[in-house]
């Protein structure tokens, strides 16, 4: 009987302690899950906004497009930043113009502006251009006036003729100057014309290309960051 009452006794700790663990167990997973959630939360956001550039067309692994690579960049820093990609291929900036407003109702800290390519492309009179910049320039400033703001430069080839391609390079001067903001003056330096860096379409970077652009592009963060 006193054997019994010893075993009786001895299960119920073994339970006991079980219980016990296990609510232990799942308290501290539930406190890092909130951990997460606040470190999650007080990053700021840093948003690229741009089109198959910034989305890193024609990638296997669109986290290896610029944008992504700056993301991994911070992550090694320890910076409280997380990058939200907002490229789409084939925009221009009319489009991102009526898309803009959509993508400010999640807040953000700081905005990179990457459009204007596709409309070089297109022959898209350069005043048109430089229209839709400003106005979504304007719709960010409105919406978050302490946000960092910077424009990313384009060139295009001389298929236009040499008066249009020129009026298109020195219109992200312009719009930086007049809107004082920081300015990359031309996203895919040192990418651009080598076949060795771009896809076959000889237009979007490839995986080496864009660690290029990335550099290109940390130069003029880090300091606002």
């Amino acid at each position: 009987m006193t054997r019994f009452l010893f075993f009786c006794l001895a299960a119920s700790l073994f339970i006991y302690g079980c219980n016990s663990d296990s609510k232990n167990k799942s308290a501290a997973s539930g406190d890092s899950l909130e951990a997460a959630k606040t470190k999650s939360a007080s990053k700021k956001n840093i948003v690229f906004f741009g089109n198959s550039l910034t989305a890193g067309y024609g990638l296997d692994d669109p986290s290896l497009a610029f944008a992504g690579l700056i993301q991994k960049r911070i992550d090694s820093l320890g910076l409280a930043y997380k990058v939200i990609n907002a490229g789409v291929s084939g925009e221009t900036t009319a489009g991102g113009n009526s898309r803009i407003d959509w993508l400010l109702k999640q807040p953000l800290d700081v905005f990179i502006l990457e459009l204007g390519g596709n409309d070089g492309l297109r022959g898209i009179p350069v005043s048109e251009t430089k229209k839709n910049l400003q106005s979504i320039l304007d719709k960010v400033k409105a919406k978050y006036p302490d946000a960092k703001l910077i424009l990313a430069g384009m060139q295009i080839p001389p298929n236009m003729g040499q008066e249009y391609t020129s009026q298109f390079r020195m219109l992200y001067a312009d719009i930086a100057k007049t809107n004082h903001v920081q300015l990359i003056p031309f996203l895919l330096e040192g990418v651009g014309g080598e076949p060795k860096l771009n896809l076959p379409d000889g237009i979007h970077p490839n995986v080496a290309g864009h660690k290029i652009v990335a550099e290109n592009v940390w130069s003029i963060l880090k300091d606002q960051l």
